[in-house]
C-alpha cells in the first residue's frame, strides 16, 4: 500500500501540476463545452441541446398538432430526468421561446395559456400553461424511426437521444439563433420559409452558385414583428458573403387624418426584439424630457395588434421630420446583428457565409435521405425473406405441419428440410397454417411483387447522385408549399425601403435658426448679438474691457475656443447668452482655469483643417473634426508644459510662414509639417532666443502679404528669399514689416 503523506492521502494520488497549465486545461474544457452544448446551434438542424431534447421528450409524449395539448410541467420533467440535467427553469423558458410568435418566425411549438407577450411580461408558472408540437416542429424530427440520424447515450446513459434531427425544415435560417459562448457568439436572424427554399432549389441546380444570385431569392431577413428594412443591399450583400454584419430595422407606420389639417401617427409594427413595454416608456420619456419638442403625447392602444399613435405639437410639423428624430433617439429604429457562427458537421465552430449555411443543411438532407432509403431496404429485404418463408410453406404444408406436430426441434428441422433461415422458421412457426389458403397465397405473391417494385425503386435512389437530388428537390417544394407567401404564415412581414432623404441634424433640428455675432471681451464675458454686425464698437463694455474676438455665426453653428492650455473647447451656439448687457463670465460655461486665455475662437468647420502652434516654436496640421470636445474640460490637442498655445490658424495655401519675437521670417512647404490628432508637434522655427511671435499661410501664386496698423495689406517683395526648411532660423524680416512683428494683428480664422 502506497506510503501517505502529510495530508493523510497515498501519495499517487497527488498530481503536481503547475497552475498555468491546470487552469488553461479546465477553463478550455469548459469553453468548449459551453460552445458545443448551451451556446451555438448545429448548422444542420439549427437547433442547440436544450432545444432538441425539449422537440425529442414532445414525440416521445406523442404531442402532435392533432393531438391534445399536455401540462409544461410534465414536458419539463421529462427532459430535466431524461435527457438534460439542468435546472427547469431555462429549459421552460426555451420552451416559452419556441412557442412566441413575436419572438420566433415559425414556433414550433403551440402554447396554451400564457406565454408571456411583446409588452415584455413573462409567461406564467408551467403548471399553469400546455403544449404540443406544431408542423414546422413535426418536420424537424421526421425520420427518427427510419435510422435518420445518430443516437448518443444520454448524460445517465439510461437511455438514448438524437446526436442532429432529421431536420425537414430549414430551421436555423427560418428561425435564426442567439447566444453567447466563451469567446464567441452566434446572432443569426429569421428569414422566409418560401424564399429559403427557392434559394435552396437553386443551389440543388447550380451548386456553385453566387451569394448575389442566392440574394435573388433570399431577400434579406424576415422578422415576426415586421417593420420595415433600411439595409443598403449592398450593405446586406457583404453581410451574407461574410457571414457577419447587421441589418437595420424601423418601425412601420403611417399617418391618419383628423380633419382641419390635423394627423396623428399610428405605429402598426416594432422592430425585432423591441419590447413594447420599453418602448412606451421611452417615448413617454422623451415627451416629458421635450428631447424632441415636436413631440406633445403618446398612446399605447394595442389590442392583439400593434397600435401606438404619436401626436405632433403642430399640424404644421413634417411628419417625415418627426419620426425620423424619434428613429434616432428611441427603439423604433433597432440593429439586428448576423454573425453565422455554428456549429458544423463535425461539430467544429465557424462563421459560415448564405451558401455554407444551405449547403449544409441540403447535404444534411441528402444524408438522412440515404439513410432512411437504406432503412427502409432493410426493411423491404427482411419482409420478402419472411414471404419467401411463407410461399415455401404452403407449397409444403403437409410436411411443415408433420414437422412442427412431431419433430423435437420444429426450427432446426425445417431449415434443415427446406433451407430456410432463421429468421423464416421463426415466422412459420409463429403463423397459423389453417390461413394458408388460396386468398393467402394471392396475397403473399401479390405483397412480394409489390415489395420486389419498392426494393428496385430504392436501389436505384440509393445508385443515383441525380435521383436523390430530384427527391430533395420535391421535399423542399412540398416545404414551399406549406409555407407559401400566400399562406397567413408563409406570407413575409417584414418589408424593404431606401433610408428617406431626411437631412436632419438632431444637435440643431429643434433650434431656429438666426444669424448672431458672438463676441468675447479681453476680461472673458461672452454673448451672442442678434443678426451680423460689422462694428461692434457701439457696444458697451465693462469697465477697461473691449471686444477681443468677434466672430458671425448662425444659432445651430458650433463655437470652437482654442486655449493657451492647449485645449479646445465645444459651445453651441444657441446656448451663449443673448446680447442683453455684458453677457456671461465664459469660464462658467467652460473649465478654463484663471491662468489660461483664449487664443482663438471660430465657427466650427468639420473639413478644415488647422495648424496649432505653441510659443516655443512647434505645431502640427490637425484636421478640425478631430478637435470637437465632447465635455466641459474640453479637448487636449496641443500638449504644453512650459511654453502656451499662442496661435490657431486655418490652413489655406501650400506654404506656411512664422516670425520670431527676434523679428526673423522662416517660409517652409506645408507639407513638411506633419499632420496629428494630439501632441506637442515639431520644430516650426528654431530661435537662439526668445520664441515664436506669429505664423501663416499662403498660396505660391499669392505670394506673402502682412497686414500693417493701419489695416493695410502689404506684399512682402522678394518672400522667396526668405524659404527654407522647416526647424531653419529663417532670414530677418524685410523693411517696412509691421513693427508688431506679426503677419495679421486680428486674430481668428
Amino acid at each position: 500500500m502506497p506510503a501517505n503523506d502529510s495530508t493523510g492521502l497515498p501519495s499517487d494520488s497527488i498530481v503536481e501540476e503547475h497552475i498555468d497549465e491546470a487552469l488553461s486545461s479546465r477553463y478550455l474544457a469548459y469553453a468548449l463545452s459551453t460552445i458545443t452544448q448551451r451556446a451555438l446551434p448545429d448548422v444542420r438542424d439549427g437547433l442547440k441541446p436544450v432545444h432538441r431534447r425539449i422537440l425529442h421528450a414532445m414525440r416521445q409524449l406523442r404531442l402532435n398538432p392533432e393531438g391534445a395539448h399536455k401540462k409544461s410541467a410534465r414536458i419539463v420533467g421529462d427532459v430535466m430526468g431524461q435527457y438534460h440535467p439542468h435546472g427547469d427553469q431555462s429549459i421552460y423558458d426555451a420552451l416559452v421561446k419556441l412557442s412566441q410568435t413575436f419572438a420566433t418566425r415559425y414556433p414550433l411549438v403551440d402554447g396554451q395559456g400564457n406565454f408571456g407577450n411583446i409588452d415584455g411580461d413573462s409567461p406564467a408558472a408551467m403548471r399553469y400553461t400546455e403544449a404540443r408540437m406544431t408542423a414546422a416542429g413535426v418536420a424537424l424530427l421526421e425520420g427518427l424511426e427510419e435510422d435518420a440520424v445518430d443516437f448518443v447515450a444520454t448524460y445517465n446513459e439510461e437511455d438514448e437521444e438524437p446526436r442532429v434531427l432529421p431536420a425537414g425544415f430549414p430551421n436555423l435560417l427560418a428561425n435564426g439563433s442567439t447566444g453567447i459562448a466563451v469567446g464567441m457568439a452566434t446572432s443569426i436572424p429569421p428569414h422566409n420559409v418560401a424564399e429559403i427554399c427557392d434559394a435552396a432549389l437553386y443551389l440543388i441546380k447550380t451548386p456553385n452558385a453566387r451569394i448575389e444570385t442566392l440574394m435573388q431569392h433570399i431577400k434579406g431577413p424576415d422578422f415576426p414583428t415586421g417593420g420595415v428594412i433600411i439595409e443598403p443591399r449592398d450593405t446586406m450583400l457583404e453581410t451574407y458573403r461574410s457571414g457577419k454584419g447587421s441589418f437595420r430595422s424601423r418601425a412601420r407606420w403611417h399617418t391618419e387624418d383628423l380633419g382641419r389639417g390635423m394627423y396623428q401617427i399610428v405605429v402598426t409594427e416594432i422592430p425585432y426584439q423591441v419590447q413594447k413595454g420599453r418602448l412606451i416608456e421611452k417615448l413617454a420619456e422623451i415627451v416629458e424630457t421635450k428631447k424632441v419638442p415636436w413631440l406633445a403625447d403618446v398612446n399605447d392602444e394595442s389590442a392583439e395588434n400593434i397600435r401606438i399613435v404619436l401626436g405632433p405639437k403642430s399640424r404644421s410639423i413634417d411628419p417625415d421630420m418627426l419620426m425620423e428624430s424619434l428613429f434616432r433617439l428611441t427603439p423604433l429604429e433597432n440593429r439586428v446583428s448576423l454573425n453565422m457562427n455554428v456549429l458544423d458537421a463535425t461539430r467544429t465552430p465557424r462563421v459560415m457565409d448564405l451558401r455554407e449555411v444551405l449547403r449544409a443543411w441540403l447535404d444534411h438532407r441528402r444524408e438522412v435521405l440515404q439513410r432512411c432509403s437504406s432503412h427502409r431496404l432493410g426493411k423491404t429485404l427482411d419482409r420478402m425473406e419472411v414471404l419467401d418463408g411463407y410461399m415455401i410453406a404452403y407449397l409444403n404444408v403437409d410436411e411443415v405441419i408433420r414437422i412442427i406436430r412431431f419433430a423435437e426441434k420444429p426450427k432446426e428441422e425445417l431449415i434443415k428440410t427446406f433451407g430456410l433461415t432463421g429468421r423464416q422458421a421463426d415466422a412459420i412457426l409463429n403463423m397459423r397454417l389453417r390461413a394458408l389458403n388460396r386468398l393467402q397465397e394471392i396475397g403473399i405473391r401479390s405483397e412480394y411483387d409489390e415489395l420486389a417494385a419498392r426494393k428496385a425503386g430504392i436501389e436505384q435512389l440509393l445508385a443515383s447522385e441525380k435521383l436523390q437530388w430530384a427527391r430533395i428537390s420535391d421535399q423542399v417544394r412540398c416545404i414551399k408549399k406549406s409555407y407559401a407567401k400566400d399562406t397567413d404564415m408563409g406570407r413575409r412581414r417584414s418589408t424593404f425601403a431606401d433610408e428617406p432623404d431626411v437631412d436632419l441634424d438632431l444637435a440643431t433640428a429643434f433650434i431656429a435658426r438666426e444669424p448672431v455675432t458672438v463676441i468675447l471681451s479681453k476680461k472673458g464675458w461672452v454673448r451672442a448679438v442678434k443678426g451680423h454686425m460689422n462694428d461692434v464698437t457701439g457696444l458697451k463694455f465693462k469697465d477697461k474691457d473691449s471686444a477681443d474676438f468677434v466672430v458671425k455665426a448662425q444659432t445651430t453653428d458650433t463655437v470652437l475656443l482654442f486655449a493657451s492650455n492647449g485645449k479646445f473647447y465645444t459651445i453651441g451656439a444657441d446656448r451663449l447668452p443673448g446680447g442683453r448687457g455684458d453677457g456671461e463670465p465664459i469660464r462658467l460655461m467652460i473649465d478654463l482655469g484663471d491662468d489660461h486665455i483664449p487664443v482663438g475662437l471660430f465657427v466650427h468647420d468639420e473639413g478644415r483643417e488647422l495648424i496649432v502652434a505653441s510659443s516655443d516654436g512647434y505645431g502640427f496640421r490637425v484636421m478640425e473634426k478631430d478637435v470637437i470636445a465632447s465635455t466641459r474640460g474640453g479637448k487636449q490637442v496641443l500638449n504644453v508644459r512650459e511654453a502656451e498655445a499662442i496661435r490657431c490658424i486655418s490652413v489655406k495655401g501650400d506654404k506656411i510662414a512664422t516670425i520670431g519675437e527676434n523679428r526673423k521670417i522662416l517660409v517652409f512647404n506645408a507639407g513638411e509639417l506633419p499632420q496629428m490628432a494630439r501632441g506637442k508637434g515639431v520644430r516650426l522655427q528654431k530661435y537662439s532666443d526668445g520664441g515664436l511671435r506669429d505664423i501663416t499661410t499662403f498660396a505660391t501664386g499669392s505670394g506673402l502679404s502682412f497686414v500693417d496698423s493701419a489695416g493695410r495689406n502689404n506684399a512682402v517683395k522678394d518672400w522667396i528669399t526668405l524659404e527654407g526648411k522647416r526647424a531653419g532660423a529663417g532670414r530677418a524680416a524685410p523693411k517696412g514689416f509691421s513693427r508688431i512683428g506679426v503677419f495679421d494683428p486680428a486674430k481668428g480664422l
